[in-house]
């Protein structure tokens, strides 16, 4: 269930920019003392994410997203789901999740159901609060990217019928039906890709020193780890003793 929940987390963040924002390449930083092109930027941001985006986005649009991630996750096969992880598949069935959960948790689809929706439910309230902050950010990039005039021609469109329509769903458009239909249909190709790419990864890693050991520490380093972990020394050394017993 674990490992359901983290791979719908990354397909989402990938197929909404809203929630994971891809860094321009060219962005600039712009003087706060640059107030015409701020203002025009903040102009802009009013219409393209106008207070209330984030409800718009996680009421009900979210829900359905969701759901349609997990229904195509769980037709997976197991042994798909599991390759990401880079284990030997070789000995897996063909069996799907869908069909494995039929067995162990008869009522795994509703739970998730509920409990991405409990989730969503907090996550709108949260993104709410934060929407101003996200609004200053987003007005800062706008301002970045594009001088005052560009803003101001921009500005020019959303202001008009058809300029306030495109803008009002521009950030929540990539979120609609036809695009997540799309976006379904990659993760198949996904999954089967996924073990190569991470033997891939570990080739491109390979070179680099190999994590240290507990036992290959400092003594200097281990007081520092304990202090970070906020326990002892002493209950450092015995949980790793542990750990290395087992």
């Amino acid at each position: 269930m674990r490992f359901v929940l983290a791979a719908c987390s990354a397909l989402l963040a990938s197929a909404s920019p809203v929630l994971a924002a891809e860094a321009a390449p060219n962005a600039v930083s712009v003087p706060v003392t640059d107030a015409a092109r701020l203002a025009a930027a903040r102009q802009t941001v009013d219409y393209v994410f106008p207070l209330g985006t984030y409800g718009r986005i996680m009421n009900g649009t979210m829900d359905k997203m969701m759901d349609s991630i997990m229904d195509s996750m769980m037709q997976l096969p197991l042994k798909d789901l599991a390759g990401i992880s880079g284990v030997d598949t070789s000995q897996l069935g063909s069996g799907t999740m869908a069909q494995i959960m039929e067995i162990y948790d008869p009522a795994f689809k509703q739970r998730m159901q509920v409990s991405t929706r409990t989730m969503m439910t907090d996550m709108m309230g949260l993104m709410t609060q934060f929407e101003p902050d996200i609004r200053d950010g987003l007005a800062s990039a706008y301002a970045g990217r594009f001088d005052t005039k560009q803003l101001q021609e921009m500005n020019a469109f959303f202001a008009t019928p058809t300029g306030r329509a495109y803008a009002a769903d521009s950030y929540i458009i990539m979120m609609s039906p036809e695009v997540m239909n799309k976006m379904q249909a990659l993760m198949p190709r996904l999954m089967k890709e996924m073990p190569a790419i991470v033997e891939k990864v570990k080739a491109s890693t390979a070179n680099l020193p190999a994590p240290r050991k507990y036992a290959e520490l400092k003594s200097a380093e281990k007081d520092k780890l304990a202090g970070l972990l906020g326990i002892s020394r002493k209950e450092l050394d015995e949980g790793e003793a542990k750990k290395a017993a087992q």
